[in-house]
């Protein structure tokens, strides 16, 4: 028979042995919150700088567009009256108009300006890296000294368009004192400087393509056309959608050239939104109509950018 042998109880007052993990995840808890409160001892002045340069005055724009002031008497809040009357104000409309025209102009132009030089400087060939250098000079200077010097080419009377177009038996054209002609010039002093902007983003994509790619379409008898356009170009669509909000964005706030060459004439004829809030706000005084234009402004390009963000989602073209 065999006799079962019961366990003494452990006693009460045993010793409990605790688990020294937590003990020693202190230290490293310790290590982490410092280390996250450096990070942001360095990220904090640069954050200031941001905040105080761009979401307050942007706060307070839109604290003046509702509210009338000439920076010198008392504020007057009037609503949504400045917004109202935008809505019904034939000058305004105008220079809705001429962005518009010129958006028309400049975005799909240096889209295909920039494709177009990035694509002939992504060859192996003798002083590449001159010509590559040369391309994004005109990027780097000033937009004043570009409507400046560009003044002059296109001046009627002695510019060196024109002067041209007497050798080769034309009639000389009035350029930027064409108002048909006036935005037109305007455009293409943009494209001469942010091409090379479209140039650079779409010679590092090209770049990028994988060289087996380009190989096997060779191998299977592709020229060079079939090969861009079936393997190439597909893998182009997300800088493509980049570069073309990048271009928009910065079309609907053409300013500094205007202001350098034609000062929104002639006739009004170059007149845009952004020059348009300018003379209200500085030449007018009136900053809070002013600061409703410049928000009707921020409304059209957010909803231009976030409808081609979603374009591009829907094509399985994300660049964002």
């Amino acid at each position: 028979m065999t006799t079962l042998h019961r366990l003494p109880d452990a006693p009460a007052d045993a010793d409990v042995v605790q688990d020294p993990q937590p003990a020693r995840q202190r230290p490293v808890r310790r290590r982490k919150i410092t280390a996250t409160l450096t990070g942001w001892g360095f990220v904090a002045p640069a954050m200031v700088v941001i905040v105080g340069l761009s979401f307050f005055p942007a706060a307070w724009a839109f604290l003046l567009s509702l509210q009338k002031w000439n920076g010198f008497a008392p504020a007057k809040f009037v609503g949504v009256e400045n917004y109202t009357s935008l809505m019904t104000d034939g000058e305004f409309w105008e220079a809705v108009g001429h962005t518009g025209l010129y958006v028309t102009l400049f975005v799909p132009a240096s889209v295909l300006a920039g494709l177009f030089l990035a694509v002939a400087l992504n060859r192996n060939i003798r002083f590449i890296g001159v010509y590559r250098t040369a391309i994004f000079v005109p990027f780097v200077a000033s937009a004043a000294a570009t409507g400046i010097l560009s003044t002059y080419l296109f001046n009627p009377q002695f510019g060196l368009a024109n002067n041209v177009f007497r050798v080769l038996g034309l009639p000389p054209q009035g350029w930027l004192e064409d108002p048909s002609q006036a935005m037109l010039v305007i455009a293409i002093m943009s494209l001469w400087g942010q091409a090379a902007f479209t140039t650079v983003i779409y010679l590092a994509a090209l770049q990028d393509v994988p060289t087996e790619l380009l190989e096997a379409a060779r191998i299977d008898g592709a020229n060079r056309w079939q090969t861009f356009w079936r393997v190439v170009w597909p893998g182009l669509g997300p800088v493509t959608i980049f570069v073309t909000v990048w271009q928009v964005i910065g079309a609907l706030q053409l300013f500094d050239l205007v202001y350098t060459t034609t000062r929104g004439g002639p006739l009004d004829s170059t007149k845009t939104i952004v020059y348009f809030l300018w003379e209200k706000a500085f030449k007018s005084l009136d900053f809070g109509y002013g600061s409703a234009a410049a928000y009707v402004l921020f409304a059209v390009t957010l909803l231009i950018t976030v409808g081609m963000v979603i374009f591009a989602r829907r094509r399985n073209l994300e660049a964002f």
